[in-house]
């Protein structure tokens, strides 16, 4: 086989490829390679043009006694590492055919559901070890001890609460993933629906002495009530508990023009200390908290606003974060008319 009908056999392949003739020269790649590794890679030694030295090493021992390997490589490119498995194959007559498959999204997901895992167990082994250190307790020591034994079950129903919450959170999140794809198509009227969440929440204010004032008209938008209640109720919890004592929260509507037609904006602004620019892009991240200890105290499991960008990009809409350190910050949700 020529030259000119390896190049053409190597462009119906998906993923980047080329074949390398002796082991030492590239003889012809696909479009995709030469994307991948430079358009003046033909004719080179494979070494020099990829420079992985595991697969130089695979070229070099499948040229000489045939077969079939696969390795993996990692590519740093424009700021970022990508990894690809690499399959390396004797094609016959000292030809040698490499296939690169990018893994990388399957690393990442590998990656997120590993450490999904650890912040779990994580968040489940401090309140079970409280749990079963006051139970051994309450078997022996406090046995015949009525004050300890009801200081003790206090603590125990607080505990057992905080992982009744992370459960709640774990099942809301993994529901809302589920369905993320299917756009919700009743019509909802925003308006009413924030007084209620905020009626809802009067209690939570009046502890701090908190209020909440709500601006704008009403509107309709193609939405899951139930999931739209979750998101502002969670928006507009936080802005109470986390910003300062005695504040105002303000919760306003207005229409906004977007590339995809006329949206809402519902802006839920607090009073509070603000949140470091380096905390903001993560915080719609899983279990991810700008003060752990704060959030745990205040009854949080991290999950929150993970919650809410999946429920938001159900609605085809988006969340946007602003915040000054000292002065407080903004969460505006923004949901399609249409």
């Amino acid at each position: 086989m020529n030259s000119e009908r390896i190049q053409s056999f190597l462009q119906g392949v998906p993923m980047p490829a080329m074949m390398i003739e002796g082991g030492t020269s590239i003889l012809a790649c696909n479009d995709l390679a030469f994307g991948l590794f430079g358009e003046g890679i033909q004719g080179r030694n494979p070494a020099v043009a990829v420079r992985a030295p595991a697969v130089h090493a695979a070229i070099e021992e499948i040229a000489r006694m045939g077969g079939v390997q696969q390795v993996r490589m990692t590519l740093r490119r424009e700021g970022q590492e990508d990894v690809f498995e690499v399959t390396v194959s004797s094609q016959g007559g000292g030809l040698v055919l490499c296939v690169f498959r990018d893994v990388s999204e399957e690393e990442k997901i590998g990656a997120m559901r590993r450490d999904f895992v650890a912040n779990v167990s994580h968040e489940l082994r401090t309140p079970l070890t409280a749990l079963m250190g006051f139970i051994e307790t309450l078997k022996h020591a406090a046995k015949d001890d009525p004050k300890a034994r009801e200081m003790f079950l206090g603590i125990m129903e607080t505990e057992a609460g905080r992982m009744n919450r992370l459960v709640r959170d774990l099942l809301q999140l993994s529901q809302v993933e589920a369905n993320e794809r299917i756009r919700p198509r009743d019509q909802v009227e925003v308006r009413g629906l924030l007084e209620r969440v905020i009626g809802s929440l009067r209690g939570v204010a009046e502890k701090t002495g908190d209020r909440v004032d709500l601006t704008g008209d009403p509107v309709m938008v193609p939405g899951d009530h139930d999931q739209l209640v979750q998101v502002f109720t969670n928006l507009i919890e936080n802005a109470l508990k986390y910003g300062a004592a005695g504040q105002v929260v303000r919760v306003s509507l207005t229409p906004e023009e977007t590339v995809r037609g006329p949206a809402v904006r519902v802006e839920v602004a607090d009073q509070g200390e603000g949140i470091d620019p380096v905390h903001l892009p993560r915080l719609t991240e899983r279990f991810y908290r700008v003060d752990s200890h704060r959030s745990r105290e205040m009854g949080g499991t991290g999950l929150g606003l993970a919650i809410v960008k999946h429920i938001i990009g159900r609605h085809r809409g988006w969340l946007r974060v602003e915040s000054v350190v000292g002065e407080g910050s903004r969460f505006s949700v923004v949901l399609p008319l249409g």
